[in-house]
Parts: structure tokens; C-alpha cells; sequence
């Protein structure tokens, strides 16, 4: 059953494989099952390891020297002299202890130790249960705000769309369903049947079976393979290593080969052995690995200053030494909050500043402020997206957030920003009725009413909206022109969606979608994107003058990677996105030659990202690499140094970096 592909088979036979049904599991049954599978989480909470950290400080090359220095000088009884190596030894330690016990207990303050709730069917009644008491076969209820508490077999959905991006990298919901696939060899971001666990729930419902807890969902599969990727070692600890080695040798050729001198002239064996130890003793740099700890500890509290907590100290000086870095996009590079950037009203097309939920922003046309006064069908449009819209927009913390879509939600701040204010819109606007998204529909409508007359509000594909609207007969080449700008949208790596209208009789209460696929009034297109961050541009700008390369390292769609990529200035702007699926086909030593000129890679899973990077390595780079996903946490371990984001990062990103 562990290596069975669940979004291949029919519901029932997933049902049949289970021993289970519709109505759940009894609460006896889950109780064996939870005995023989154990808890649904990845791993129990563990202690910070105390004798761990403190034997790491003594693991080093250079100490084993001072150690073997301290002991010959005992054995010599020159009690000062090894008390003064020990002392070094010690106090290089205990910085260096310090130091990572402190950043541990950052980490550990940062993760988000609640315990997910969940609903199931237990002795065929919906109950809460902790997340962890989830066994496979019990059947789980989801909902909008929902986060997804084990890997699940759809087996009912009601326009149910899951955030994925911390496990895939899209920045986009995926549409879920219940039919079976027949394709092999998929990846997490096409398995629309299945609901992985640590996703969220942002539009719509549904029930799944569940197939897979704890370490066998994909999600604890990637966190164990996590742990078998050994850390990068940062370039400073290669370089003491290999100057402890040369030392090493080359104090005691020296030291043999005075030794045996002084034999040959005839001096006494025991004076000689005393000479022979004393120049080895003296030539052994006993004050370099604490002024090295020392040097990398300052670096350490700077770094805290600037809200970076460093986990490995050596990680402080890679930093200096990085050649190129390989950076995720959706929440690095990207803030992961939709926004609208361009409007088409069937007239004009306009820009839309500013970035993210925050409705901070202004419309222009060809760089002049608009009015939407004075601009009807471009407020229509703004209107249209905004009230057939099931998304809210609030503010918490100080920051804007969406409940809902972040489609939906990008829709409300375009039409704030260009004046229109929801509260004030619901109420000369009130919904009626709703025709909800679905992704066979293509579409979603609202029932309005205005001043006694209702109208209906669609938005969707521009395909299926462009196909229901009544087009003017008389101007042919107008459907073509919309046609034309909803690909040049696309084309820049925008998502496109477009809006209609339809007046209908006075007494209508409801509608359907019959009531939709015709008449309707063509009203505009919206295009949105996950912008950059605005910081991003600069730091990339930086990083080529101090002669690091940047790649794009992403689970997204190619032509999204590459317009972002383009506006942030990887790459050379025209560069084709080198595709998971290529690299799938590519031995170690083709990804070898492939990863020298590529800047942009799309739609990579983790193995394919660590690979990646080990080709990088194995060019002689000095490689960091930073992402916020479970999906980013092999190659961020793996790199010379991992960069992990505090607050939009999972807890297992977080434990493979070097640096959050």
C-alpha cells in the first residue's frame, strides 16, 4: 500500500484498498489503525541536543592538531603550555557553542508549534480531532482556511481550490477534483485528485479518504530525504581543513627529519624526542581557531541585527565567498500575494502601480493618472471584479491579508485602488445569488440588484467570456483585437481574466448557468501576476556587480519564470526556462554542462533542485541557495549555504538552512 498511485484509481477502489467507506472508520478501527501506522505527524518535537552542538565545536582538523599538541606536551609534562592549548580550545568552543544555541532557540521560537485541527467522519459523526489522531481510511471534511492535515484521496469537491506553493512553487490555487488520472510519473503540482498534506484551503469544499500520514505523505517523504542530504561544507571550513592537513604534514616531515638529523650527529635519543616535539608544538597556530570563531561571531551578532539568525557559524564567511545563488521564486523572489497590473476595458489598456494586498496604488494610460469618473466601462470592469468575488480583504499586524483566493483578492485591491470601495459597493450592489467558479464552467456569476433592476456580474477565462458575449456585428476585427490582447496579457506572464454583464428581468431571484453562456455584455480583461519584490531588483543589480551569478530555481510554470525573471533582471531577458522534465532526462554529466549558461529553471521538483546544485558544487561554485518551501529544503541543505525565510517559511525549510 505504500507505493500504491492513489490519483490513478476510481474512489471506490481506493475505498476497497482501505477497508473503508463513505462513513468513515469507527472509533475502535481508528484506534488499531493509529497503533499500527502511529501518530500523523513528520517528527516528534526533539530537545535542543546540548552534547550535540558542544561536540560539533571540537570537530575540526585544526583541533584534532591542538588536541594531539595538548597531549604530547602533558606527556612532557610542560603543564603551561598545554593548559594554554587547552584554554584555546575551550574558549573557541564555548563560543562557538553559544553562538548555535542561540540561533536553535530562535529557530524553535519561530516554528509554529500549533497542533492543525481536523474534521472527520468517526462512528459516522463529524467530530474534531487533533490532526495527529488521523489514521488512513478516516474521512476528512475541507473548507475555505482550512490547512489540508493529511495526504487525501478526493472523493467529493465543490469548487475546491488548494494553495500548493510552499510544496510545488506556483503561485496560482490549484483546481481540485475527484476523477481518476491515467498519466504516469506525475508530480505533486499535477495530482488534482489528491490533497497533500500542510497545503491550505483557500476557495470551495470537499471530502477526502486519507491515503498517506506523517513521514509517508509527500511532505514528510521530502523531510526525510532532507535528512539524508549531509550539509554543505562552507569554503572556510574546507580551507582550515586543508591547512590543518598541510600542517599536519608538513610539521611533522619536519619534525622527523630534525630528529633523525640530530640521530645521525649523534646526539641522545631522548633530547632529540624533546627537540623534535617542541618545534612541532611551536609551529601549531594555536590562536587561529578563536580568532577565526571570534572574527565569524561578530558577523554573527551584525547579521542578528539586520533580523538574520545564523545557525552554523562558518556560514557567516561563505556569504563573502558566494559565486552564484539559486533562489526559489514564489515568496523570495516574489511576495506570493496576487496583484493586478493591467486593464483592458474594450477601449484602452491601463497600468496599475503598486504591489501586493496593500490597496496602495494609482491608474494610469500611457503614464497619465486616470479618473474612473470619467472612464464608465473601466469601472465596470473594476466593478465586475470586485462584487463577483467571494474573497475578503483585512488588515492584521499592520499588514493586508486575503481570506479567500488570491485571485479574488487581487480583484478587490485593483478596484480600491481606482476608487472603488467594497463596503460601499456591497451595499448599492447587494449579491443575490451565485453561480460558483468551477474549472469544467470556466466561469463565475453573480446576481446583483440596483435600483430595482438586476444584473449579473461574470468573470472567467477569456475564452468562455469573450464566447457568451454579444460582440458588435458591424466591427468583426473587434473579437480578434480581444483575442489579441488577453495573448499579449498572457504573454507577459500575466493571468487573464475576463468580465461581463447582463441585465435580466426584475423578478429574477436566482440564476444558472444557462442564464449565462449567452447575451452577455463584454466589459474587459485584468491581468495579474505575483510581482517582485521591490527590494529584489537592486539586490540582483548588486549581486552582478560584485560578480555573483543569480538563477531562478522554481516549481512554476515556464512562461511565469521567465516574465519574472525578465523584470528582475536574471538572465539574459530572452533566455528559455530549462524545464523539470529536461532535466529528467539529463545524466549528471549533461545537467553538468547545462547548468553553466542556464539562469531560469520552471516547473523543478526537489530532487531535480538538488541536483542542481550538486552539478554547481561540482563545477567549483560557491553555491547559496534560498527558498521558503518544503519543496526548496533538499538543495537548501545541500548548498554551501541555505537562506530560509522567519516568517513565510516552513518549519522544514527552516531546519535545512544555514541561515534564517
Amino acid at each position: 500500500m505504500p507505493d500504491t498511485r492513489w490519483e490513478t484509481l476510481e474512489v471506490q477502489e481506493s475505498f476497497d484498498l482501505l477497508a473503508s467507506s463513505e462513513a468513515g472508520l469507527s472509533s475502535d478501527e481508528a484506534g488499531k489503525r493509529l497503533a499500527e501506522f502511529g501518530p500523523n505527524v513528520l517528527a516528534a518535537e526533539e530537545k535542543i541536543k546540548i552534547f550535540s552542538i558542544l561536540l560539533h565545536q571540537f570537530k575540526s582538523p585544526l583541533i584534532y592538531v591542538l588536541l594531539a599538541a595538548a597531549a604530547v606536551t602533558f606527556f612532557l609534562t610542560e603543564y603551561i603550555d598545554m593548559s594554554v592549548i587547552l584554554a584555546v580550545v575551550i574558549l573557541n568552543a564555548v563560543i562557538g557553542f553559544i553562538q548555535e544555541i542561540k540561533a536553535e532557540q530562535g529557530i524553535r521560537s519561530l516554528k509554529k508549534m500549533v497542533q492543525a485541527k481536523a474534521r472527520a467522519l468517526r462512528d459516522r459523526h463529524e467530530k474534531e480531532l487533533p490532526g495527529s489522531q488521523l489514521v488512513p481510511g478516516d474521512v476528512v471534511y475541507l473548507a475555505a482556511g482550512m490547512r489540508v492535515p493529511a495526504d487525501l484521496r478526493l472523493i467529493h469537491t465543490l469548487d475546491l481550490r488548494v494553495d500548493e506553493s510552499m510544496l510545488t512553487g506556483e503561485s496560482l490555487p490549484a483546481d481540485k477534483r475527484t476523477e481518476k488520472l491515467s498519466e504516469q510519473n506525475l508530480t505533486p503540482g499535477d495530482m488534482n485528485n489528491i490533497a497533500f498534506m500542510g497545503t491550505t484551503v483557500v476557495y470551495g469544499r470537499g471530502r477526502g479518504v486519507v491515503v498517506k500520514t506523517g513521514r509517508r505523505t509527500v511532505i514528510g517523504d521530502i523531510a526525510e530525504k532532507v535528512q539524508e542530504v549531509p550539509f554543505g561544507k562552507a569554503p572556510l571550513q574546507q580551507k582550515l581543513d586543508s591547512f590543518a592537513r598541510f600542517l599536519s604534514w608538513t610539521v611533522g616531515g619536519i619534525s622527523l627529519f630534525i630528529f633523525g638529523l640530530g640521530l645521525y650527529e649523534g646526539e641522545r635519543l631522548s633530547e632529540m624526542f624533546i627537540a623534535a616535539v617542541a618545534i612541532a608544538v611551536s609551529a601549531i597556530p594555536e590562536g587561529l581557531p578563536v580568532a577565526v570563531t571570534i572574527a565569524m561571531a561578530i558577523g554573527v551578532n551584525r547579521m542578528a541585527r539586520q533580523n538574520a539568525i545564523v545557525r552554523r557559524l562558518p556560514s557567516v564567511e561563505t556569504l563573502g565567498s558566494t559565486t552564484i545563488i539559486g533562489s526559489d521564486k514564489t515568496g523570495t523572489l516574489t511576495r506570493n500575494e496576487m496583484t493586478v497590473k493591467l486593464v483592458f476595458d474594450g477601449l484602452r489598456t491601463y497600468e496599475i502601480s503598486g504591489i501586493g494586498y496593500e490597496p496602495v496604488g494609482s491608474i494610469t494610460h500611457e503614464g497619465e493618472q486616470v479618473d474612473i469618473a470619467s472612464c464608465p466601462e473601466l469601472a465596470q470592469t473594476l466593478r465586475i471584479g470586485q462584487l463577483c468575488n467571494e474573497a475578503n480583504l483585512y488588515q492584521e499586524d499592520g499588514e493586508y491579508r486575503i481570506d479567500g483566493d488570491p485571485t479574488e483578492g487581487a480583484l478587490i485591491v485593483s478596484a480600491i485602488k481606482g476608487g472603488l470601495q467594497v463596503e460601499e459597493e456591497q451595499l448599492r450592489y447587494p449579491q443575490l445569488w451565485i453561480v460558483p467558479f468551477e474549472s469544467e464552467r470556466g466561469f463565475m456569476a453573480t446576481l446583483h440588484e440596483i435600483e430595482g433592476r438586476k444584473i449579473i456580474f461574470v468573470k472567467g477565462a477569456p475564452e468562455k467570456i469573450i464566447h457568451f458575449s454579444m460582440l458588435d456585428e458591424a466591427d468583426p476585427a473587434f473579437e480578434n483585437r480581444l483575442a489579441e490582447v488577453a495573448a499579449n496579457f498572457a504573454d507577459q506572464g500575466l493571468r487573464v481574466l475576463g468580465m461581463a454583464y447582463k441585465e435580466v428581468d426584475a423578478d429574477t431571484v436566482k440564476i444558472s448557468q444557462a442564464d449565462v453562456e449567452s447575451g452577455l455584455i463584454f466589459a474587459g480583461l485584468q491581468g495579474m501576476m505575483d510581482p517582485p519584490r521591490q527590494e529584489v531588483v537592486e539586490a540582483i543589480k548588486m549581486c552582478k556587480q560584485a560578480g555573483i551569478r543569480t538563477a531562478m530555481v522554481t516549481g512554476d510554470h515556464a512562461i511565469t519564470a521567465g516574465a519574472v525573471a525578465g523584470q528582475i533582471g536574471i538572465g539574459s531577458g530572452d533566455e528559455q526556462a530549462v524545464e523539470g522534465r529536461q532535466i529528467e532526462t539529463l545524466s549528471d554529466d549533461e545537467l553538468y554542462e547545462k547548468v553553466r549558461s542556464t539562469s531560469v529553471y520552471a516547473r523543478v521538483a526537489p530532487l531535480h533542485k538538488l541536483r542542481i546544485v550538486q552539478q554547481l558544487i561540482r563545477q567549483g561554485e560557491v553555491v547559496a541557495v534560498t527558498g521558503d518551501g518544503v519543496n526548496d529544503a533538499p538543495a537548501l541543505k545541500a548548498a554551501h549555504i541555505g537562506v530560509a525565510m522567519g516568517r513565510t517559511g516552513t518549519d522544514v525549510a527552516k531546519e535545512a538552512a544555514d541561515i534564517v
